[in-house]
This record gives structure tokens, C-alpha cells and sequence, in this order.
């Protein structure tokens, strides 16, 4: 039987003080509440239908797509950092790098390529997917930071030698960034005394793997996601709800 959501985040607020290594890992659901729409799940952006070109969003944001039509994954990269322009961090970003400062021991496994941890100030970051505004050349080692994508031609070249230019995130059927994954299991291996899932359907097996680890070890874990996912009955506490609003109750029980 579950608890009610005051009680569970209270407990949550329990292991929070008694842990010393705490993982947050978090996905789309995380920066919803920043006005981003998540991919798939509730109010994704394309939850359960093709994209424009007929095709499912995976095969559009596909490293094979890039190879063959860099026009269509550049399309759909661009409609991607639209949706992110002038947005911001939300109050769920800050109460995590806030309790990275309490617990310097605090590690952020993130989905997202949106920079919102980062520049909510959390320091202990695995960007395991990238960052969309980091942009680098296929052929040569062109590399660049940009704004916003409102100045590139798309697809863009490279102004060294021409060739395509894309961002240092990780595509659909492509590897995971080999240092991103060096980090994550060095963590790992030290082990965790609580771990937290957010807004994440974890479909991926390095974003549940974590969390199953925990359970196997009879570790405390969380899962904070609207939605039901395949690891919402193994958790210890299932909050039902959104990651900012969820997170700033929590903050008010870890300081008062």
C-alpha cells in the first residue's frame, strides 16, 4: 500500500539526511515544468504519432539518418532546440544543485541536452546524452558553443573545411560518450546510499540500471513521474506527481 504523497516526501527528506552519496537521475519529465515537452509519455511531443516526414522521431534522430539526410535529423535537432529557446532552469533544477551543496557527494545523471542543471549550478553532472549547443565539425576539429541554432543554415557546414556540423549529442543507434560513461560507472562502483529517478520513462538500460542496482542491494530508491514506468514497482517511494513542484516540497521538509 502506498503512503500519501506528505508522508512519502517526509520519508524521502529522511534518507536524504542520513545518505552521504545521492543520484538523482532525470529525463524530459525534469524540465517539463521549464515549458519543454517531453518526447514521450504525458504531453510528449511525439508521444504515440509520426513526425512530419513520416517517420518515427527515433529513425529521424538517428545517426544513420544524420549520415544519409542531415537535412531531416538537422530539421527535427532545430524544432528540438526551438522548443528549449528561452527557457530556463525551474525550481526542481535549483532544490537539486541545492542539495548537492548540502550533500557534496551528490551526483546528476542526466537525459536532458537542455544545460538547465549546469546553469542551476549543479557541478556533479553527467550529461550522458550531450548538449544540444555545443556544436562540432564530423571531419575536422572545428568545435563551437552556440546560443540558439536562430543563426545557422541548416544543415550547417563547417566554416574550416565545409563539411557537416552537428551537435555533440547522442543520436538514436549511436554510442554513448565514452568519458560520460567512464564517470557514471566509476560512481557506480563506489555505490550510492539513495537513488532518485525523475522524469524518466527509463527505457534505456543505463538509466535503469541504476535504480535496479539499488533495489537488488535493498538501497532506498525514489521514482518522481506522473506517469507509470516499468520500474515504478520496484521503487521504495513512487511519487505520482510533477519534479518541480515534488522538489520544493521536499526542500521545505529538508530545512525545516
Amino acid at each position: 500500500m502506498r503512503l500519501s504523497i506528505e508522508k512519502t516526501i517526509r520519508e524521502i527528506a529522511h534518507h536524504i539526511h542520513q545518505a552521504e552519496r545521492i543520484l538523482f537521475i532525470t529525463g524530459a519529465g525534469m524540465s517539463a515544468d521549464s515549458g519543454l515537452p517531453t518526447y514521450r509519455g504525458i504531453g510528449g511531443l511525439y508521444d504515440s504519432q509520426l513526425t512530419n516526414d513520416d517517420m518515427p522521431i527515433e529513425t529521424a534522430l538517428s545517426g544513420e539518418m544524420l549520415a544519409t539526410r542531415p537535412e531531416v535529423t538537422w530539421k527535427y535537432l532545430a524544432e528540438i532546440e526551438q522548443t528549449c529557446r528561452g527557457a530556463k532552469f525551474n525550481r526542481g533544477h535549483e532544490v537539486i544543485a541545492q542539495i548537492e551543496q548540502m550533500k557534496p557527494q551528490t551526483w546528476v545523471l542526466t537525459q536532458n541536452v537542455d544545460s538547465f542543471h549546469a546553469n542551476a549550478g549543479t557541478q556533479q553532472l553527467i550529461e550522458i546524452h550531450g548538449n544540444i549547443l555545443n556544436l562540432h565539425c564530423t571531419q575536422c576539429d572545428y568545435e563551437e558553443t552556440v546560443k540558439d541554432f536562430s543563426q545557422l543554415t541548416l544543415p550547417p557546414a563547417c566554416p574550416q573545411c565545409d563539411s557537416l556540423v552537428r551537435p555533440k549529442v547522442v543520436l538514436f543507434g549511436e554510442m554513448l560518450p565514452f568519458e560520460a560513461v567512464e564517470i557514471l560507472y566509476a560512481q557506480l562502483e563506489q555505490g550510492f546510499d539513495l537513488v532518485l529517478s525523475i522524469g524518466t520513462t527509463s527505457v534505456f538500460p543505463y538509466i535503469a540500471q541504476p535504480i535496479l542496482i539499488a533495489h537488488r542491494q535493498q538501497i532506498p530508491t525514489v521514482e518522481i513521474n506522473p506517469g507509470q514506468t516499468h520500474l515504478s514497482d520496484l521503487v521504495n517511494y513512487k511519487l505520482p506527481t510533477t519534479a518541480a513542484n515534488s522538489l520544493a516540497t521536499l526542500w521545505q521538509y529538508l530545512v525545516n
